[in-house]
C-alpha cells in the first residue's frame, strides 16, 4: 500500500478519521426526525474538509473524495448505513449526473479531449511546438506566453484550462517547465481572469446574484477592488521574471531542469501523450481549430442568451447558459475541424473517428474526479452548509463594518475551499451583502461584493475538489494532488496580501490607494522569500 511522509498508510488515515468522527455519532442519534441533526451547523462543512485533508495526506484523490462523500451521507442519515447509501446514490451520484448543466460540462470535456487528440494526430501540436521553439528562446518566455494566452481566453474558465493546456504543453515541455508549474499558470489565468472580464460566463453569474440592483454595472465597478485576481496576475509576472519558486514547486522545477517534468505521479490521465501520426502537420492545423473553437463557443453562449432573438451582445452574454453554449460550440468546432482535416487530407475519416474514443479515454480521470466533487458538494448542500454560513454572516454584519470586506474575503475563501464551488459562494454571500449595504453604504457594498468574488476565486483556486482546479490538472496533464500541493503556497501568499489590502480598502473606500499598497506588499513578500531561499 502506498505510504506518505511519517510512515502512515491511507488506511491508517481513514481509521484515524473514524475515531475522530465517532464522538458525534451519539449526538446524531439523538436528532431523529427527517432533518439531519447536524443541519446548518459547523459539522456540515466537515465532509469536504475530510476529503481535502485525506487527499493532501495520502495523495489518493478518488478514495479521499469517496470518504468525504461517505462521511456526508452518514451525517445526513444519522449514521444509518442504509440511509447513507441511498442518500449518496439517489441524491448524490444519480442527481449530479442527471443535472443538465453538469452533463453539458461533461460533453464539453469529452469533445475537448477529442479535439486535442485530433490536433495531435494531425501533427498540429508538434508543428506548433517546433514553431514555438524557434520563436520562444527561454523558460521565462514560455511561461509568459502561457500567461498571455490564458489572459486572452477570458470567456470561460473550463475552456481556458483545457485550451491553454493543449496549446502550451509542447512549448513548456521543450523548455523544461514542470507540469506542476504549467498547471499553476493555467489555473491562475482561469478563474482570476474570468472574474475581472466583463464578457465572461462569470460576469453573467455574478450579475444574476445581485438582485434589485444593476448587476452588470456593479460588476464593472467591482473590478478595481478584486484584489486576489489582480494580485495573482502581478504575482505570476513577478515569479517568472524574477525566477522565484518556493515550496514544493521549487523541487518540481529543479527536477524539470534535470529532465523529470512530473517529479511524481505522472500525468493526470496516467498515459503519455500520443505521438502525432502525420508528419506533414502545420501550425495552422492547431491554430485554426482553436480559433474555430473560440468563435463557435462565443456564438453558442450568446445564442443561449437570446442574441439571435434581438438581445444585444452584452445582455446575451449576461443571460447565457455556459454549459449549453460551450457544448454546442465545441460540437460545431469539432465537426468543422474534421471537415478541414479531411479537405486538407492530413487525416482520413477513420483516423478522425479513432480520435473520438481516445479523446474520451484521456478525459475519464477528470470526469471521475468532477463527478466525485459534484457529489461531495451535494452532500454538503444537504447538510445545510450554505444556511450555516449565511446565518453566521448575518449575525456579524453589523459589527466591525470597516473590517467587513476583509472578513467577507476570508469567509468566501473558506466556503469555496470547503465546497469546491465559487459560483455557489457567490449565491450565498452576495445577496447578504446587498441586503446589508444597498441602502446604507453603496460604495462599501461594491467593495464587499468584490471581496466575496475574490474570496470565492481564492478558495476555488486552492481547493482540490474545485472543478477549475481539476480542469487545470487535466489541461496540463499533471498529477492532480501534485498540482494542488505545489500551487497552494503561491495562492496563500496572494491571499494573505489580499486580506491586508481589503482591510485598507474598508477604511479608504476608494480604488486608488489599496491596490498600489497591495502590489508593493506582494513584491516585498516575494523578494523576502527569494532572499530566504538564497540564504539557505
Amino acid at each position: 500500500m502506498k505510504k506518505f511522509k511519517g510512515g502512515l498508510t491511507a488506511g491508517g488515515c481513514v481509521l484515524s478519521l473514524c475515531c475522530l468522527v465517532a464522538p458525534v455519532m451519539a449526538l446524531a442519534a439523538d436528532g431523529g426526525g427527517s432533518a439531519p441533526s447536524m443541519y446548518a451547523t459547523f459539522w456540515a462543512l466537515l465532509p469536504p474538509v475530510v476529503a481535502i485533508v485525506l487527499a493532501l495526506a495520502t495523495k489518493e484523490v478518488f478514495s479521499s473524495l469517496f470518504v468525504g462523500i461517505l462521511v456526508g451521507g452518514l451525517f445526513f442519515s444519522g449514521f444509518s448505513l442504509e440511509g447513507a447509501v441511498l442518500h449518496i446514490f439517489n441524491d448524490g451520484f444519480v442527481s449530479v449526473l442527471s443535472d443538465s448543466y453538469n452533463v453539458g460540462i461533461l460533453i464539453f470535456l469529452v469533445i475537448l479531449g477529442a479535439m486535442v487528440s485530433l490536433m495531435n494526430r494531425a501533427g498540429g501540436s508538434a508543428a506548433f511546438g517546433k514553431f514555438a521553439r524557434e520563436k520562444i528562446k527561454t523558460r521565462a518566455g514560455a511561461q509568459l506566453a502561457t500567461v498571455a494566452l490564458g489572459v486572452l481566453i477570458f470567456i470561460d474558465d473550463y475552456f481556458n484550462c483545457l485550451t491553454v493546456g493543449s496549446v502550451m504543453r509542447p512549448v513548456t515541455d521543450q523548455h523544461k517547465v514542470s507540469r506542476a508549474k504549467l498547471a499553476y499558470l493555467i489555473d491562475a489565468t482561469a478563474a482570476p481572469v474570468c472574474i475581472i472580464a466583463p464578457i465572461s460566463s462569470w460576469a453573467a453569474a455574478v450579475s444574476g446574484f445581485v438582485e434589485g440592483e444593476d448587476g452588470f454595472s456593479i460588476f464593472i465597478r467591482a473590478i478595481p477592488y478584486n484584489y486576489y485576481a489582480l494580485l495573482t496576475l502581478v504575482m505570476m509576472a513577478a515569479i517568472i521574471l524574477l525566477n522565484i519558486d518556493f515550496g514544493s514547486m521549487a523541487a518540481h522545477e529543479a527536477n524539470a531542469l534535470r529532465g523529470d517534468l512530473f517529479t511524481s505521479g505522472g500525468n493526470v490521465s496516467g498515459q503519455e501523450e500520443e505521438a502525432p501520426l502525420n508528419t506533414r502537420g502545420r501550425v495552422a492545423d492547431l491554430i485554426i481549430p482553436i480559433v474555430v473553437l473560440i468563435f463557435f463557443c462565443v456564438i453558442g453562449m450568446v445564442y443561449t442568451g437570446g442574441f439571435f432573438d434581438g438581445e444585444n451582445f452584452i445582455s446575451a452574454f449576461s443571460n447565457s447558459d455556459a454549459s449549453v453554449g460551450l457544448a454546442l460550440g465545441s460540437i460545431l468546432a469539432m465537426i468543422t475541424t474534421i471537415l478541414i482535416y479531411l479537405a486538407r487530407r492530413v487525416l482520413s475519416f477513420s483516423q478522425c473517428m479513432d480520435c473520438l474514443p481516445s479523446g474520451f479515454k484521456a478525459m475519464v480521470p477528470a470526469i471521475l474526479i468532477l463527478t466525485f466533487a459534484w457529489t461531495l458538494k451535494a452532500m454538503t448542500d444537504s447538510l445545510g452548509a450554505a444556511e450555516f454560513v449565511a446565518t453566521a454572516m448575518e449575525q456579524s454584519a453589523g459589527k466591525l463594518v470597516n473590517f467587513l470586506p476583509a472578513i467577507i474575503f476570508l469567509v468566501g475563501c473558506f466556503l469555496a475551499f470547503s465546497t469546491g464551488t465559487s459560483w455557489g459562494t457567490f449565491g450565498i454571500l452576495i445577496p447578504i451583502v446587498v441586503a446589508v449595504f444597498a441602502s446604507s453604504n453603496p460604495q462599501l457594498m461594491v467593495i464587499s461584493i468584490s471581496a466575496c468574488m475574490a474570496g470565492a476565486v481564492c478558495g476555488d483556486h486552492c481547493s482540490p475538489i474545485s472543478d477549475t482546479t481539476i480542469m487545470a490538472s487535466a489541461g496540463a496533464q499533471c498529477n492532480h494532488v501534485n498540482h494542488v500541493a505545489t500551487q497552494l503556497p503561491y495562492a496563500l501568499v496572494a491571499a494573505g496580501v489580499s486580506f491586508i489590502t481589503y482591510v485598507v480598502a474598508g477604511f479608504a473606500q476608494n480604488p486608488w490607494l489599496p491596490l498600489p499598497i497591495g502590489i508593493l506588499l506582494l513584491l516585498a513578500c516575494l523578494m523576502a522569500i527569494k532572499q530566504m531561499r538564497k540564504n539557505k
